[in-house]
């Protein structure tokens, strides 16, 4: 089936609009016109005989009146006010006299009994057919058996005006169909051509599964905005298809090092009733600390990726209320004193990321205080919350790099953790409009936390 592109149809339809009108307006025009030229012939022809049953009445005229070739004597161009009118003149006898002009028309009885008439401005009409042209007449009476006068007018010379102007109608609403449909494609590809690249670079994507190609943006109407809004929306997907390779590289990564363990150990234990009973001891607790470490990176990575594909709708939350149910279940986990200053505000939020952010935030300073000698302090307002601890703070060259996906400054390596904390936390301040942040503490410690922007 042959697919009719948006141009062709934008086209077609602007054509098919201006024929219909220019058929409407075209037939409404020749009907006024055509009604307006008949109304005035039918006028004419009868003020024509209205004058001559008058000037009948009011003088004795005889035929020869009507025929003299002189022209006092002769009374025609008094009363003829019209063209395109055939005059012929009857005797007393109901005998044609003089000359007809322009053209003779066969008399009948009703004409001819007319003539011996002793009433002056008797008449009839009625229309005649003679040699494919038709007639308007009237015969009148001299009176007194004086003749009779009959003048006929030629309706064919109307139809053939009309006919013109049908013509020329037909014609001219022709041209207009054409300049219109010309201008209507014009048009067509003047508003269609910005979305035919669209929809060409919407399927080179979808062929190729390229995101980094170019989206034409031009103008500020609709369009404009739907080139706009593509093309941002290619950004975002070639940053998340991005973000899931490196993700994906980052988790090989960190994921080779406890499986080369794992394995390493593994193909000791097939020696492992030759062991000593201390390297035996110390050869199950690696084991056991590679697994707690391999189970807590695959916690974190499904972690991750599901607050990725999060499609958590965003609602109202107290604030207070969340920071104090996170904070009980870290001092059960922690076995921390944790202190919380939250505003008792209102905020829009997704609870669960929200929830996440704050408890990795917490874990984070447990894990980089291990003093414990001094509560953590989780403060939190309607804008920003942040976490505070007394450890040894962040190097100032890992400032920049804490939130960063499985990066772990020199210092920190031994601990236990994967470096996904920190960037959950980025992740979810992002998704709700905001910025993380980290910093040392003038009296020793780290601040970080995050801000939440507008939903």
């Amino acid at each position: 089936m042959t697919r009719r592109s948006l141009r062709t149809t934008v086209a077609l339809t602007f054509a098919c609009l201006v024929a219909l009108a220019t058929a409407v307006v075209g037939g409404l025009s020749y009907e006024t016109a055509a009604g307006m030229v008949r109304a005035d012939e039918e006028s004419v022809f009868a003020g024509v005989v209205n004058d001559l049953q008058v000037q009948v009445r009011q003088g004795r005229f005889t035929a020869e009146d009507f025929t003299t070739d002189n022209p006092r004597q002769n009374v025609l161009p008094k009363l003829l006010r019209a063209t395109r009118i055939t005059v012929q003149v009857l005797g007393p006898q109901g005998n044609p006299v003089g000359s007809e002009r322009p053209v003779p028309l066969p008399f009948d009885r009703a004409d001819r009994v007319l003539a011996p008439e002793q009433r002056a401005g008797a008449g009839n009409q009625r229309e005649v057919a003679l040699g494919g042209s038709r007639y308007r007449t009237a015969t009148v009476a001299l009176g007194e058996g004086r003749g009779a006068i009959r003048i006929a007018q030629r309706l064919s010379d109307t139809q053939t005006l009309l006919s013109q102007l049908r013509r020329y109608i037909v014609l001219l609403a022709g041209a207009v169909i054409v300049i219109a449909t010309a201008a209507g494609w014009w048009l067509a590809r003047r508003i269609t051509r910005r979305l035919t690249r669209l929809a060409a670079i919407t399927q080179e994507v979808a062929s190729t599964g390229k995101l980094d190609l170019v989206v034409p943006v031009t103008g500020d109407d609709e369009i404009g905005r739907l080139g706009h809004s593509f093309h941002d929306m290619l950004g975002r997907l070639a940053r998340a298809k991005q973000d899931q390779q490196r993700l994906v590289q980052d988790a090989g990564h960190e994921l080779r090092t406890p499986l080369t363990s794992l394995r390493t150990n593994i193909s000791i234990l097939q020696r492992f009733g030759e062991l000593p009973p201390e390297t035996q001891a110390d050869l199950l607790n690696d084991l056991n600390q590679e697994a707690r470490e391999l189970t807590h990176l695959v916690n974190e990575l499904v972690e991750l990726a599901a607050h990725e594909r999060d499609d958590e709708e965003p609602g109202d939350l107290q604030l207070a209320e969340l920071a104090e149910h996170v904070a009980a279940t870290a001092r059960r986990r922690t076995r921390r004193d944790i202190l919380v200053y939250a505003s008792p505000v209102v905020v829009t939020a997704r609870r669960t990321a929200l929830q996440h952010a704050i408890s990795n935030l917490l874990d984070n300073a447990a894990k980089f205080d291990p003093d414990g000698s001094q509560p953590i302090e989780l403060f939190a307002d309607g804008s920003r919350i942040e976490v505070r601890d007394h450890g040894p703070g962040i190097d100032e060259d890992d400032l920049e790099r804490v939130f960063d996906r499985f990066y772990r400054a020199v210092a920190t390596r031994a601990l236990p953790g994967s470096g996904l904390g920190l960037a959950i936390v980025k992740d979810v301040a992002l998704r709700h409009g905001g910025t993380p942040f980290a910093a040392n503490r003038p009296t020793g410690g780290a601040i970080v936390g995050f801000t939440l922007g507008k939903m």
